[in-house]
């Protein structure tokens, strides 16, 4: 399903800013015994390239599992793994996606975001957390696109993300794909109630997400000013702090929203995940 809006077209060449769910854990290395939980999803990252203008010469991942006090730069020539989760079968800790850091790209993410403000950070140790190894091994499973991430900032205030946003927007011009790893809903407590069978739980994630999705879909409809003041507020959104009570893997959608601002936007994903509606935001 593509929910369209009608903002402004991006130039052509630029590349669009992309705000995707990464699913739970490994589920792209192990068989997590889901059935087709995640067969839409796999679809989804996979034919990602196919929607570009152009190949990138770089990505960008803004990946909800990596908070700093200020924003930092993954500056790795060859970033390691980052296994950062538990409980899973050995495979989910051997798997390696090898692509090639962007230590250039990074610098020019460093001054872009010092010329805008920012006290930032470089960091030439830090590897691939999941939120970014898992998605991007279905869309680049060659791993050939130079990648590097970019953290999230602590105290995790939306219209601070959406300012960083603002400051990398210039990037998609010079080939840089800025991609925000997270997930629309993410109440990990009723997500387990729901894997336990707990039916009422299910009933109210079920409910909360349509809510809030429903939100999303009008906020990125509505004007780009309007659609910045909305998603600053998400809190106040109908079910929203019921599906994000710590909202860590929505503000990676602030960041892709501001290197978007003034975009048309789409929502070429929209589907449930373990009993929720969840869905994906493309800005240009």
């Amino acid at each position: 399903m593509v929910d369209r809006t009608t903002q402004a077209e991006s130039p052509p060449g630029r590349l669009p800013t992309i705000f995707f769910p990464h699913g739970g854990g490994p589920w792209t290395i192990v068989d997590l015994a889901m059935g087709d939980e995640y067969a839409s999803l796999d679809r989804y990252l996979r034919a990602l390239p196919e929607g570009l203008p152009s190949a990138p010469k770089a990505v960008l991942c803004v990946s909800a599992h990596w908070e700093a006090p200020k924003p930092t730069v993954m500056t790795a020539a060859q970033p390691p793994m980052l296994y950062d989760y538990y409980g899973f079968p050995q495979p989910a800790y051997e798997f390696t996606w090898a692509a090639p850091g962007a230590p250039d790209t990074a610098a020019l993410v460093r001054d872009h975001l010092a010329r805008a403000g920012f006290s930032v950070a470089t960091d030439a140790e830090r590897g691939f957390d999941h939120g970014t190894f898992v998605p991007l091994m279905l869309s680049d499973p060659e791993a050939k696109t130079p990648t590097f991430q970019l953290s999230l900032v602590e105290g995790l205030d939306p219209a601070q993300h959406v300012a960083v946003g603002k400051a990398l927007a210039p990037l998609r011009d010079q080939g840089v794909l800025i991609v925000g790893s997270g997930m629309s809903y993410h109440n990990m407590r009723m997500f387990q109630s729901h894997m336990r069978g707990d039916r009422s739980a299910s009933q109210q994630m079920t409910d909360d997400s349509r809510a809030f999705d429903e939100w999303l879909a009008e906020t990125m409809a509505a004007e780009p000013s309007q659609r910045e003041t909305r998603i600053v507020e998400w809190a106040t959104a109908p079910g929203g702090r019921a599906s994000h009570p710590r909202e860590e893997h929505l503000l990676p959608l602030m960041v892709t929203l501001g290197a978007g601002v003034e975009d048309t936007t789409t929502l070429p994903y929209r589907d449930r995940i373990l009993g929720a509606h969840v869905s994906a935001v493309h800005f240009g």
